[in-house]
């Protein structure tokens, strides 16, 4: 079992920065391929960025490409997501989650199905 809390959402002018957080406790071994997803009021849940425990360079969804970087600090089990230059738009409930690698298609980083863990979320909000 993989636990996976987030933190660091609250709410930030646009244009401003915030860190986000997600601690994973147990074993994580069997789930490499860890990602931010968000979700806003009446849409549906988006891929927002990838990465892979074992290192490797992030992957990034459109939207946020140049602005949003993630990371890990392997040492305290923590996957972050700094996000820059907000805007409106981003305000959601950002999610990690955790999901296992396979041969056949890597991490499949969009497939939400993919993911066998899910944190709780934590909210952002920006206001412009």
């Amino acid at each position: 079992q993989v636990q996976l809390v987030e933190s660091g959402g609250g709410s930030v002018q646009a244009g401003g920065s915030l860190r986000l957080s997600c601690a994973a406790s147990g074993y994580t071994g069997n789930t490499p391929c860890m990602a931010w997803f968000r979700q806003a009021p009446g849409k549906e849940r988006e891929w927002v960025a990838g990465i892979r425990t074992s290192g490797g360079t992030p992957l990034y969804a459109d939207s946020v490409k140049g602005r949003f970087t993630a990371s890990q600090d392997s040492a305290k089990n923590t996957l972050y997501l700094q996000m820059n230059s907000l805007k409106g738009e981003d305000s959601a409930m950002y999610y990690c989650a955790a999901g296992p690698w396979t041969w056949l298609s890597g991490c499949n980083w969009i497939q939400q199905k993919n993911y066998n863990y899910w944190g709780q979320g934590t909210q952002v909000t920006v206001s412009s």
